[in-house]
């Protein structure tokens, strides 16, 4: 099988899922943070954790129940296990691939850049730690089709 890099849409997937985040978390920083006496926001104690928890959902969960983050749905990506089964990922495999994204995405995604352009599966860390790929999702409905026939 032939691997597409599809990194424009890879990028744009990021993009979408990370603005979403981050501004999630900048809103819930000022509507229930605290000023210091600089005028920086905090968030203390237990709603600390919840800018965390939304990137959990917005990542993890949503790809390991729904086969996808916005961003990869809004995309037409899928992300799949390595051996091309088509099925959500695990919780665990969404996590390992969600647990490198500072590392991919640092110096603009230079890195996921990378390692997406000299693998033979165009993976980048995280989905070579979560053994995961990453396709078109309309690349896979031949191969759906194929198996139930």
């Amino acid at each position: 099988m032939i691997y597409k890099t599809n990194l424009k849409r890879r990028f744009l997937a990021g993009f979408i899922d990370y603005t979403i985040i981050y501004s999630l978390t900048f809103l819930l920083i000022f509507a229930f943070g605290t000023p210091d006496v600089e005028g920086t926001y905090h968030l203390n104690g237990l709603p600390a954790l919840i800018p965390v928890t939304g990137w959990l959902i917005l990542t993890v969960v949503f790809e390991s129940l729904l086969g996808g983050t916005l961003g990869n749905s809004i995309m037409g990506l899928k992300v799949l296990p390595a051996n091309m089964k088509i099925r959500n990922l695990t919780f665990k495999e969404s996590l390992k691939r969600h647990l490198l994204d500072p590392i991919d995405m640092f110096m603009f995604g230079l890195i996921a850049i990378i390692t997406i352009n000299n693998t033979d599966k165009r993976q980048r860390l995280g989905d070579i730690w979560a053994n995961t790929i990453v396709v078109k999702a309309s690349d896979i409905t031949p191969i759906k089709n194929s198996i139930f026939k």
